[in-house]
């Protein structure tokens, strides 16, 4: 809605925001909400921008208009202006907002409650906090201020950057969003259908990022709500490692949500990054904690998949980082040509792809380089591209590109490597050939080998430690010796330096060491598909009567039951009941989950001597008045080990009891008076208990010359083992390369695939096509033979489906038409159309059409024929003429 333009005297050289005249508690339910800023004085404030073209004004001024007073937002307007016409943008927006609206002008400090328009000609940025103003320099192709603006933004104010996309034509802003996405910004676009101009606006909606699309007098409340629930402290408790046990299980149970819905597992990736993604997702359905946004994934299954795409939003662009590919093509790709024989094939993979821009960027800094050195035999590159996003694998294998790639590739690339089509551009064929796109997760899923060069930029600042140490000597596998990697330049090899030497630390290129990798198994895991989401977390029901016999049994054994362990024939412990802390304690340093090691003073010679007694003779062997010391004390135990025979599953092994005895009056007082006199039990006991060491040691003799019996056949079996390890090690290594293989086969059927299924879509469009206008119709090649004809040809040409690859001459015709090789070949010389008007024996009349056959390269291969029946329009012409030839008759 429109307002009266602000009195004269308000305006001065750094706008102000102005003060509301009511109080917000006194907004009424008819007027305007009032919103409370959002961040306190001391904390960033978030600055929107707005980018808008053809039929922007109209938009920009219901935006305005619906942004309550005390937004505490700064607004900077980005409207295609045309450079030659004095700007009055400022004028006209003052009449829709209280805000004051002005004139940007170089090094202006940005204020919340003040709205900034560009000026025209001229292109504007912004560095910590201050706008400033740049020339513009000729375009090569389109000028796209708001994709600039768009990206310094986010470079600047990084999750308090904000952009809004309204009316306008082409694709501006489209290219920016991605980059204030990436840094955990909001985008938010005008509702298309409401727009006067869609094309900006649906061009950002395709790209799958956008937050908020809306109409746009509600963008600013809709905005306001989403900043309004932004949760606090999610990020800065991960970053000083105050994450509470409710965030760390909340995290937690997101991260089982995400992996049972689509089988990745996030919870190794970099919590902060992980938190931003879902601190949004949380603003937007406005939800403060994020145990309830837990529960919100569990009941909404789609919001899981919405997130999901959060977590893989990748902003990539062509030659993204000039110096870095600069200094690939002049050192490292001539360094790969030069270790090569000549016309051998390179191998590439480009690791995290995104929507292919960096593939293809690999792909023609290579064929420059070729082009440029011109060394002796033509090598090949073959590039493997690989992303977890399907979508974004889609659209790379599509090779279609939005027109404003202008401002990242120079004219010669878009003509020498681009196909224009309408507003976009399509990679010419010679690039896309080169390059095979294929879903892969590189943590999960086998690797590509024999590598010359891997791409790896802006992939490891998301992962965590423990995935970094596990991808990069992955990568050292994948190469071959001096292979380079070539990483994002935010990144680097951590540890590594023995894998991997710098080849050129500015660009973030590193070579391959010829050592092998630290003593570590490279794993292949197969991929799980992901188990259904309603089956996994799923809430507990009410207990029905049917249960209530296995919930008391539940109960009796939590809490009557005594201690047991169950273990292995070793004594390795698989399972605990009950409270055993009295009688079994962890070892001090490495764990280990032994029973022999963890048995307490006093149980573990008992227990060394009774497990295997069990075990031997499957009867339960008793110990009992057990002495074991205790934090304190002693205690008085019975000891049972009783071997296990069914279920099958459990046989081999031993369920080990531990009973307390509550110590008798006797012992109390002997223990009490400290009787110095022994009982005659109790020196039974010792003699039983010298009786047991002699037995024991007689035992330990016996072990003792069966161990050197074991060690001379263990050393003779160990040599054995020796060559049956190398045996082992040739296979291994003949397996890896097998799988990698496969691996490579099923991305390049993959590919194949995907192509036959756009071929066959292609034809049948094309043959319901030209069935649906009724007009016969044949393909010709360069040589004027038979290359497709339609059904209604058949009419005119004795043709047969073996007919293909005849010359069109040979065929029998009813067109009384001896010159029709004729023109068709003129054709093909002087790609003129012909169009003739040619009858049949019997009185029809046919429209002949002869065009040039051209390919999507632009290439003339052919020609093209059609016959249009005329035959009723020639009767009716006979008949028209008849009647006029009687009337001019004198009577």
């Amino acid at each position: 809605m429109a307002r009266p333009a602000q009195a004269k005297k308000d305006k001065s050289p750094e706008p102000r925001p102005r003060s509301a005249k009511k109080p917000v508690a006194a907004a009424t339910p008819g007027s305007r909400k009032a919103m409370p800023k959002i961040d306190p004085p001391s904390a960033p404030f978030p600055i929107v921008a707005i980018g808008a073209s053809a039929g922007g004004l109209e938009a920009l001024e219901l935006f305005l208009g619906g942004v309550p007073a005390g937004c505490g937002m700064a607004f900077v307007v980005i409207q295609h202006l045309d450079p030659k016409r004095k700007g009055m943008m400022p004028e006209l927006l003052q009449r829709a907002t209280n805000m004051p609206v002005t004139q940007a002008r170089s090094r202006m400090k940005v204020k919340p409650g003040c709205v900034y328009v560009i000026p025209p000609n001229r292109d504007i940025s912004i560095l910590r906090d201050t706008l400033y103003l740049l020339e513009q320099v000729p375009p090569r192709g389109l000028h796209l201020p708001i994709d600039f603006f768009f990206r310094a933004l986010a470079d600047d104010r990084q999750e308090h950057a904000i952009c809004v996309i309204l009316s306008g034509m082409g694709s501006d802003g489209t290219l920016g969003l991605r980059a204030v996405k990436e840094k955990g910004g909001l985008v938010a676009v005008q509702e298309p259908a409401s727009a006067k101009f869609d094309s900006m606006p649906r061009s950002a909606i395709d790209t799958g990022l956008v937050d908020l699309v809306t109409i746009a007098e509600e963008l600013p409340s809709r905005i306001l709500d989403c900043l309004r629930h932004v949760p606090s402290g999610l990020r800065s408790a991960v970053a000083v490692d105050a994450e509470t046990p409710a965030q760390k299980s909340a995290f937690d149970k997101i991260c089982i949500l995400l992996r049972a819905r689509t089988g990745n597992d996030f919870s190794l990736y970099k919590k902060s990054t992980i938190y931003r993604r879902v601190e949004r997702r949380m603003a937007l359905h406005q939800i403060d904690r994020i145990a309830h946004y837990a529960s919100y994934l569990r009941e909404n299954p789609q919001e899981v998949d919405l997130l999901f795409k959060e977590l893989l939003i990748g902003v990539t662009n062509f030659f993204r980082d000039p110096p870095a590919w600069d200094i690939l093509q002049a050192k490292g790709l001539p360094a790969l040509l030069a270790a090569s024989p000549a016309g051998a094939p390179l191998r590439a993979w480009v690791a995290g792809c995104s929507t292919g821009e960096e593939a293809y960027t690999l792909a023609i800094a290579f064929r420059e380089t070729q082009e440029r050195l011109k060394l002796p035999g033509r090598h090949s590159l073959q590039i493997f591209a690989t992303d977890l996003d399907p979508d974004a694998i889609a659209k790379a294998r599509r090779a279609i590109y939005p027109a404003n790639i202008v401002a990242d590739l120079s004219a010669e690339r878009l003509k020498r490597y681009f196909i224009e089509e309408g507003d976009s551009y399509r990679v010419g064929k010679e690039i896309r050939e080169m390059v095979v796109f294929a879903p892969q997760n590189a943590i999960m899923d086998p690797p590509f080998t024999n590598l010359d060069i891997i791409t790896c930029r802006n992939l490891l600042i998301y992962l965590g430690p423990e995935l970094q140490k596990k991808l990069l000597p992955l990568f050292h596998y994948s190469l071959k010796p001096g292979g380079i990697l070539m990483l994002g330049s935010a990144e680097s090899i951590g540890n590594f330096t023995d894998l991997f030497s710098p080849f050129d630390s500015a660009a973030r290129l590193f070579r391959r060491g010829n050592v092998p990798p630290r003593t570590l198994e490279l794993e292949f895991p197969t991929h799980h598909l992901p188990r259904k989401p309603e089956t996994l977390m799923a809430t507990d029901p009410q207990p029905a009567a049917g249960n209530l016999q296995n919930l008391a049994d539940q109960l009796l054994l939590q809490s009557f039951s005594p201690a047991a362990v169950l273990v292995t024939g070793a004594g390795d412990v698989l399972y605990t009941s009950g409270r055993t802390g009295k009688y079994l304690e962890p070892a001090a340093g490495k764990a280990n989950w032994n029973i022999h090691v963890m048995a307490r003073e006093g149980l573990r010679q008992e227990l060394a001597l009774a497990l295997p007694k069990a075990v031997r003779s499957g009867e339960p062997v008793q110990c009992r008045q057990l002495r074991i010391g205790t934090n304190g004390g002693t205690q008085i135990v019975d000891l049972t080990v009783q071997p296990i025979a069914e279920p099958a599953a459990l046989r081999g092994m031993a369920m080990i009891v531990f009973v307390d005895v509550p110590a008798s009056p006797v012992d109390e007082v002997v223990a009490g008076k400290r009787a110095p006199r022994r009982s005659a039990r109790v020196m039974e006991l010792e003699l039983a208990l010298a009786q047991a060491r002699q037995e024991m040691q007689s035992l330990r003799d016996e072990m003792q010359s069966s161990h050197e019996e074991i060690k001379s056949s263990n050393e003779e079996m160990q040599s054995t083992n020796e060559e049956l390890q190398s045996t082992n090690e040739e296979l291994t290594t003949s397996k890896e390369e097998m799988q990698s293989l496969n691996e490579e086969l099923q991305t390049v059927n993959i590919e194949l695939q995907s192509k036959v299924d756009e071929l066959s879509s292609a034809s049948n469009d094309m043959k319901n096509l030209l069935n649906s206008t009724d007009m016969a119709t044949i393909f010709l090649d360069g040589a004027l033979n038979v290359r497709r004809f339609t059904t209604q040809a058949t009419r005119l040409f004795k043709l047969l489906p073996g007919d293909i690859g005849r010359p069109l001459s040979d065929i029998a015709c009813d067109l009384v038409y001896p010159g029709l090789s004729h023109d068709a070949e003129e054709v093909l010389r002087s790609l003129v159309f012909a169009d003739r008007e040619i009858s049949t024996g019997d009185q029809r009349w046919f429209q002949v059409k002869i065009m040039p056959y051209r390919t999507m390269d632009n290439v003339i291969d052919g020609v093209v024929i059609t016959f249009n029946d005329i035959s009723a329009a020639k009767r009716l012409e006979a008949e028209l003429r008849a009647v006029v030839g009687q009337k001019e008759k004198p009577p």
